[in-house]
Formats: structure tokens, C-alpha cells, sequence
């Protein structure tokens, strides 16, 4: 083993940089977990905190805004499920598809570039292009003699715009691992299915798909993974009072409840059983894919 060490010492010193990195910014802070069984006090500290036991998670689950927020997230996360993970397989597999490479590349740049503008700018664009009195849409429609539509204050036309707003930002940078996973295909196989005169649909069915099936579970196992979990920027920059029904979740939960109201103990249980469900997610997910297809990431 020294032998080896000494040998490809590069190789540790690149793996050890990555361990150290979680173990001080992802293992290091589990320490304050315990802030959810304590009665927590930011003059005493953590150590010097009460123990309260799980006096907290039966606050938290009796809370009606906690019950609210849970079933936004999971309606949310099932419905971006449905709708923004197949986007990227089936805008992968048109530009695999493309043979002019010079429109293929200009298709990529212009699917990769909404991944790099932050949410904060995509809300303004959002109320400029579906504002109810100013937005840009709405103007057309009301040109024309029609009643406006209310995108942003209707709980329904809320849900689309909300889930068509994230396919427009994810979708596009979503493609890079399904392409790089349509690269390592054998285009013999491609060639082979055209001689023997399989039509260009046939080929996607019998080639295509099956091609990029271990890349597909392990990206859908990894999305389960993070069903009770969702991001913070998005529901709360699209979000208002109005729809708050919808677009109350558990980050936005956690912020107003616990950095707004300072109460870190209810903001710190809700992050564990995030956790925890997610980690319960993760290993059912992997387990369906592994008796269904035969893969999985663990």
C-alpha cells in the first residue's frame, strides 16, 4: 500500500482536497443538529443550551404552515418531476439528431445561457413578460380587445408559469450529461439500424433510449433524492402573498419562521427531517431502479 502511495501520491493529494472540503463545510456544521433538541438560546450557545427532546418536531408538525409548506414542496417537486426531467432527454436527443453542427452549436449556447442568469433577474423578466397590468403578454392581449390574464395572482396560471419558468432555466444546461452520455453510444449500431432500415423514430426507441437508460436512473434516482428539499430563489422570488397557498415551501418556511422570527431550533428540525426524508427518498429510489433496471448509484 505505501508502495502505491508514493507511487500516485498526485492522485491522494487531489482526493484528500475534496475530502477535507466536506469534511469541514458538510460534516463539520452537523454539529449544530442538536440545536433541534434544544431549547436554543443565542447568548448561551449550543453547549449551554436546555436538551428539550423532540418538544420541537411536535411543535413543528402541529404547525398548519409547516403542513402547508410540506405538501407545496412535494407538489411542486412531483409536478417538476413530471414536467422539467424529461425536458433535457428530449431537447438531448433532437440535437443529437442535428447534423448541421453549426446550428447544433448555436442551439446549445442558446439552451445553456438562461442557467447562468440568477433568479433574481429571471423574476424581474417574469413580472415584465407576465406582469396582470404591465406585462408584456398581457399588454398584447388587452390590445386586442381580450380580458388580461391573471399569470401571477391565479393559483393555477401561477403552477404554469412557475414550472415553465424552470424548464426554460434548467432545461438547456440539463442536456450536457445526456449528450455526453449519446457520445459514448457506438455509431456503428446507428449505421447497422439504418441499413437494415430502421426510420429515424425506431432508431431513438431500439438505440437512443436505451443508450442513455443508466444515465437517466441515476439523474431520476438523485431527483428523488431531493423530493422534501427544493430551492429557496425560485418559489420565493415568483412567489407573492397572493398565491402564497402554492408557493409557501419548506426553505421559504425555514426563512420566515426561523432567520425572520429567530427561532433556530424550529428552523433547524425542519432541515433535519428534510434529511432525513431525503435520505429515506434516495435509498427507496435506488432500490426501485436496481430491481426495475438493473442500476443504481449505491
Amino acid at each position: 500500500m505505501n508502495v502505491y502511495l508514493r507511487r500516485y501520491w498526485q492522485l491522494y493529494a487531489l482526493v484528500a482536497l475534496p475530502i477535507v472540503y466536506f469534511f469541514i463545510f458538510k460534516y463539520g456544521p452537523m454539529y449544530g443538529v442538536q440545536i433541534a433538541f434544544k431549547d436554543f438560546n443565542f447568548f448561551k450557545g449550543i453547549n449551554g443550551s436546555d436538551w428539550i427532546g423532540f418538544e420541537a418536531f411536535r411543535e413543528v408538525f402541529k404547525n398548519p404552515d409547516f403542513v402547508k409548506a410540506l405538501r407545496n414542496t412535494f407538489m411542486l417537486n412531483f409536478l417538476d418531476l413530471l414536467v422539467s426531467f424529461p425536458a433535457p432527454i428530449i431537447l438531448a436527443i433532437i440535437l443529437f439528431e442535428i447534423k448541421v453542427v453549426w446550428f447544433k452549436k448555436l442551439s446549445q449556447t442558446i439552451l445553456y445561457i438562461p442557467h447562468f442568469i440568477s433568479w433574481v433577474i429571471i423574476g424581474g423578466i417574469v413580472y415584465q413578460v407576465f406582469g396582470n397590468d404591465s406585462g408584456m403578454i398581457n399588454n398584447i392581449i388587452t390590445g386586442m380587445g381580450y380580458p388580461s390574464i391573471p399569470f401571477l395572482s391565479d393559483k393555477n396560471y401561477w403552477l404554469i408559469t412557475y414550472l415553465l419558468t424552470g424548464v426554460w432555466q434548467s432545461a438547456g444546461w440539463g442536456t450536457i450529461l445526456y449528450l455526453a452520455a449519446l457520445a459514448g453510444i457506438n455509431k456503428e449500431l446507428f449505421e447497422a439500424a439504418e441499413v437494415d432500415g430502421a426510420g429515424r423514430m425506431k432508431r431513438i426507441w431500439h438505440i437512443t433510449l436505451p443508450g442513455i437508460q443508466t444515465t437517466v436512473a441515476t439523474l431520476l434516482i438523485l431527483n428523488l433524492g431531493n423530493m422534501v428539499s427544493i430551492g429557496f430563489d425560485r418559489p420565493y422570488i415568483i412567489g407573492n402573498l397572493i398565491v402564497r397557498d402554492y408557493s409557501e415551501v419548506l426553505s421559504t418556511f425555514v426563512y420566515r419562521v426561523g432567520l425572520e422570527s429567530g427561532q433556530y431550533t424550529l428552523a433547524t428540525v425542519v432541515g433535519l427531517f428534510q434529511a432525513v426524508v431525503g435520505l429515506i427518498f434516495l435509498i427507496g429510489a435506488n432500490f426501485a431502479s436496481k430491481k426495475l433496471t438493473g442500476d443504481g448509484i449505491i
